[in-house]
């Protein structure tokens, strides 16, 4: 793992939009009331192209919308669970159906992916997003795991257009890439651990912090491959089997709900469209709200989704 100093995803990325709105008078940046120690310089810097709108997410989606539809490059900005549940409609009506028929770059960055917003209870944590946001059609689902691919995406967000749902982590997190300046967003993945050819038995795919537990638990072990899905929507399917083809056992670790269209969904899919006889197990938070208060490794414990709990289950297949 990289030793570069921990990094929230949402000050780096928003720094450099700021950078781009220098050079590119196309971009707004429209927030619910939400800050950030980066998004002053956006304020200060860009008093024409800032926009609060107020705790009022619905209301945020469509200023982006009409923003987006008069040609501009919009980034809307809320808490995670609060940009994509609570205006669901708009994002459906306004983003996903209208950019079938017309072009449009409008990118929700939602802060507080999983229970990153650990001590505030089941009402700030988001666990559902991912299965809810990989169901919009013609949708773009970001879910890096560390700072590096958040400020890389920035480029990718300005020059491809579509609706994007962009999820970030809400602490600060230590960098897992080096370099990614030849990285293919496109591709949506890359393999982290990919053990010597005759080793590979057990694969975890992971995606955003989970991708943190998975290096820690697959380094304590031997031969066993690692592979992050940045991109839960669009994938390249036909190359992540090429990844996981060679092993036996393949688990899926995600900080969201298991068997409801997460990350489990999309692996279980691609072996199932193959016709794999890869064994295929998934780990996540059940199907229930979380209540009990602690940090983020203590609700991981209790859900068995802690870096001992993977270790027992990659043992479990070995």
């Amino acid at each position: 793992m990289n030793s570069d100093q921990p990094k929230t995803m949402r000050d780096v990325f928003i720094e450099a939009v700021c950078e781009k709105m220098r050079e590119d008078e196309r971009i707004f940046f429209v927030s619910a009331d939400f800050g950030s120690p980066a998004l002053d310089k956006v304020r200060e810097n860009f008093k024409d192209r800032f926009i609060n709108v107020g705790i009022a997410e619905q209301n945020l989606i469509n200023v982006a919308v009409g923003l987006g539809l008069e040609g501009y490059i919009v980034y809307a900005y809320a808490i995670a669970p609060f940009i994509t549940m609570r205006p669901y409609e708009q994002i459906r009506q306004s983003l996903a159906i209208s950019s079938q028929v017309r072009p449009i770059n409008v990118n929700l960055i939602g802060v507080g992916a999983g229970v990153s917003y650990d001590v505030s209870g089941p009402t700030h944590h988001c666990l559902e997003d991912i299965s809810i946001m990989r169901l919009m059609p013609n949708f773009t689902v970001f879910s890096p795991s560390d700072w590096k691919l958040a400020e890389g995406f920035v480029d990718y967000s300005v020059k491809v257009s579509g609706p994007k749902y962009l999820r970030f982590d809400s602490k600060p997190l230590p960098s897992i890439y080096g370099d990614i300046g030849d990285l293919d967003f496109k591709k949506g993945f890359y393999e982290l651990l990919n053990p010597p050819t005759g080793g590979e038995k057990v694969c975890l795919v992971s995606t955003g912090f989970m991708t943190h537990l998975a290096l820690k638990a697959a380094k304590e072990l031997k031969d066993i491959g690692v592979v992050d899905v940045f991109l839960l929507k669009p994938v390249d399917e036909k190359s992540l089997f090429e990844s996981l083809k060679k092993y036996k056992y393949v688990i899926a670790i995600e900080e969201g709900f298991v068997n409801n269209g997460g990350l489990d969904a999309l692996v279980s899919k691609i072996i199932l469209d193959n016709q794999s006889d890869i064994r295929f197990k998934r780990m996540g938070f059940n199907d229930k709200y979380v209540f009990e208060l602690g940090g983020r490794d203590y609700l991981h414990k209790l859900n068995n989704l802690d870096e001992e709990s993977i270790i027992k289950t990659i043992k479990e297949c070995l």
